[in-house]
């Protein structure tokens, strides 16, 4: 147990700086999505909520969607993102892409947040607070490693392909790579468990409470 412990604080250390870019690449997304919510204007704001509304009438009329529906869709977008992230880092050139991704990511949270706070006030940071922050506080950091790994594993690729080395030196490292990824999509099953049977029913509730 701490060998594991003692590799993977090596681990980190010795790839901080990897893991702060893609830290600041998200954020920097979330502040864009921010902007992108004062930017728009009075008729975008209204068609944009006119939608809102409806989904928060069907929530509190008891038409939600099912939990099972939630558990399928939501699983399947974290994994599908994490299978793309995975393709990319054994692609030299899919490091910009990997970048954009977490960008988009970050963009899309700022804009949902932001959108809520500049409609709702208080009652928005509420409601965001209870559909977006529970999974997410799993799912932001599995989405950060995967993007740190994949770029990691690219760059890899490249050096070893750079200094023309055998490709049996780079099975250990897609070991490694292809195991973490395992393990992060095994983490996004939690962060949709939480989304359904935590984050969902938290929503319904506030919205019959606050709306």
């Amino acid at each position: 147990m701490k060998q594991r412990e003692f590799i993977l604080i090596h681990h980190l250390k010795q790839h901080a700086t990897s893991y702060l870019f893609m830290l600041v690449l998200f954020l920097i997304g979330i502040i864009f999505g921010a902007v992108v919510v004062n930017s728009m204007n009075f008729t975008q704001k209204e068609d944009l909520f006119y939608y809102l509304e409806r989904f928060f009438a069907q929530l509190q009329q008891g038409q939600a969607i099912s939990k099972q529906e939630i558990l399928q869709s939501s699983f399947l977008a974290h994994l599908k993102f994490l299978l793309f992230l995975y393709i990319l880092g054994l692609s030299i050139i899919g490091i910009p892409i990997i970048w954009m991704l977490l960008f988009s990511k970050g963009l899309m949270m700022g804009f949902s947040v932001g959108f809520l706070v500049n409609q709702l006030g208080w009652k928005g940071l509420m409601l965001a607070a209870a559909s977006v922050a529970p999974q997410n506080l799993v799912i932001i950091p599995l989405y950060l490693i995967a993007g740190t790994s994949a770029m990691l594993f690219s760059v890899t690729l490249l050096r070893k392909l750079i200094a023309k080395r055998s490709p049996l030196s780079l099975r250990r490292y897609f070991f490694q790579y292809s195991t973490i990824f395992l393990m992060l999509i095994v983490g996004s099953a939690a962060a949709t468990l939480i989304e359904t049977f935590v984050a969902n029913p938290l929503l319904s509730m506030l919205v019959n409470d606050l709306l």
